[in-house]
C-alpha cells in the first residue's frame, strides 16, 4: 500500500476506536431519573443572572416547583441593564435588603472587582448568601422538570460526589444553534474518558499517584447545572479559586478532578430528561458565546489549543474533502464518512439534538473552527466580549 493508503487506514482504526469509546463512556455516563423524594438537607439553588429578562421567569418559576422538602432559590442580579430585577419581583421574589429570611429572594450583584471575570464573581457573592448544605449553580436559561433537584441529590448521595455535574438537553432554534450546538457531545462523550474517570473514583491511590496536575486533565463540568456539597466547595476554593477564568466551570471541575486522590469525587451525569437549556439565540449569540469559550477553556496552553484543532480536522472533516479527491485509499475514506456519521447518530439519538447537525457534519464542523479562530484571535487581542463586559482571559487583572 501507498504512504496515503496507510494513512487513511490509520484514520479509519482512529475513528473506529472513537466510536467504541463513545458507546463506553454512554454506557458509564449516569442519567439522572425522577423516583424517591428524600431529604438529605438544605439545597441552596443559586442563579447568576446579567441581563436576562427574557430567560429568568421560566428558569426561576421551574426551581420555585421543585418538590425537594427543604430549598432556597436566590438569583443574583448581576449589574443587568435590562429588566431582570423587575421580573423577579413579579415572579414573587424579594429582594434580601427587605426581607433575608426569604425561601424565594434576589440580591443585587456589587461591581465586578479587579482580577474576576462577571459569572464567577456573581457565583461567589451567591455563595456567600446560600444557608444549604448543598450548592446547586445554575444557568438563567435552564428549565427544571420538578423532580429535577430531588433526583440530583439522589444521585450524588449515592455517588457520593463532592461536585454533580449534570448535562440538560440542549434546545436549539436557529440554523447556526443546530448546526454548532450539538458539537458539544462529541467533546464530551468521544474525548472524555468515562471509564479511566470511574476508574479513578473506584481507586483513589491511582489517581494520587498520577498527581494532581494529571489527573486535572481529565476534569470537565458544565455550568449550566452544577451541585457541590459545601465542604466540596469549599475546599475546591470556591469559585474565588477560579476568578479570572472565562470557562469557570471546567476549571472548577479539573479542580476537583485534580483531588481524587485525596477523595474528592467528580461525577458528570446526563440530565437531559429533566432539565432543558437554551444557551444560544441566533447567529450572533453563538459566535459571541462560544468565541468566548474555545480558546480560553484551553488556558495558557496554546499548543494544546493547536493540536486539538489540528486532530480535529484530521479526523473530523478531512475525510469529506478526500472523499471527492482522486486518492488512493478512497474505500477507506468512505469508512471513516461512515463511522463519523454512525458516531454522530448515536449521540444525536441518545441527547435529541438536531439532525441537521448531522448531515451537514463537515459545514457545522467548518463553522465551529472558524469559531474556534475567532476565539483564538480575540484572546490574543486581550478583546473577549460577553455580556456588556470585554476580557483579557489571559491577563490576572481582567
Amino acid at each position: 500500500m501507498s504512504w496515503i493508503e496507510w494513512y487513511q487506514l490509520a484514520v479509519l482504526a482512529l475513528l473506529v476506536w472513537l466510536f467504541l469509546a463513545s458507546l463506553a463512556n454512554l454506557m458509564l455516563f449516569p442519567r439522572l431519573r425522577p423516583g424517591r423524594v428524600a431529604d438529605h438537607g438544605m439545597v441552596s439553588l443559586l442563579v447568576p443572572a446579567r441581563n436576562e429578562e427574557a430567560n429568568i421567569e421560566a428558569c426561576v418559576r421551574s426551581l420555585a416547583a421543585q418538590d425537594y422538602p427543604q430549598l432556597e432559590v436566590i438569583v443574583l442580579d448581576d449589574r443587568s441593564e435590562d429588566d431582570t430585577a423587575a421580573v423577579l419581583e413579579r415572579c414573587g421574589f424579594v429582594e434580601t435588603a427587605e426581607n433575608p429570611k426569604a425561601r424565594l429572594k434576589w440580591i443585587r450583584g456589587v461591581d465586578l472587582p479587579q482580577g474576576w471575570a462577571g459569572k464567577p464573581w456573581a457565583c461567589h457573592q451567591l455563595a456567600g448568601q446560600a444557608q444549604g448544605q448543598w450548592l446547586l449553580f445554575t444557568d438563567a436559561d435552564t428549565i427544571h422538570d420538578p423532580g429535577a433537584v430531588s433526583a440530583a441529590v439522589e444521585l450524588a448521595v449515592k455517588e457520593r460526589a463532592s461536585l454533580l455535574s449534570a448535562w440538560p438537553w440542549q434546545k436549539t432554534g436557529s440554523w447556526s444553534e443546530r448546526l454548532v450546538v450539538p458539537l458539544l457531545y462529541i467533546l464530551t462523550h468521544v474525548f472524555l474518558p468515562q471509564a479511566m474517570v470511574r476508574g479513578f473514583l473506584r481507586f483513589p491511590e491511582v489517581a494520587a499517584r498520577l498527581g494532581p496536575r494529571r489527573m486535572a486533565s481529565f476534569g470537565a463540568a458544565n455550568g449550566q447545572f452544577m451541585l457541590f456539597t459545601r465542604d466540596a466547595y469549599e475546599r475546591a476554593g470556591g469559585h474565588e479559586a477560579v476568578r479570572d477564568h472565562l470557562v469557570e466551570d471546567v476549571a472548577i471541575g479539573r479542580r476537583i478532578m485534580a483531588d481524587t486522590g485525596k477523595g474528592a469525587r467528580l461525577v458528570n451525569a446526563d440530565s437531559s430528561g429533566l432539565v432543558r437549556c437554551r444557551m444560544y439565540r441566533s447567529f450572533a449569540e453563538v459566535w459571541s458565546g462560544f468565541s468566548k469559550n474555545v480558546r480560553p477553556v484551553f488556558e495558557r496552553n496554546g499548543f494544546s489549543f493547536v493540536a486539538f484543532g489540528v486532530f480535529q480536522a484530521a479526523v473530523f472533516v478531512l475525510p469529506f474533502l478526500f472523499v471527492i479527491l482522486p486518492l488512493a485509499g478512497r474505500e477507506w475514506v468512505v469508512a471513516q464518512i461512515a463511522v463519523i456519521l454512525l458516531i454522530r447518530t448515536v449521540l444525536a439519538l441518545r441527547f435529541r439534538t438536531s439532525w441537521w447537525s448531522v448531515v451537514l457534519h463537515p459545514f457545522a464542523y467548518a463553522l465551529a473552527m472558524l469559531i474556534a479562530l475567532n476565539s483564538w484571535r480575540l484572546s490574543r487581542a486581550g478583546k473577549i466580549q460577553w455580556k456588556g463586559r470585554i476580557y483579557d482571559p489571559f491577563r490576572s487583572d481582567t
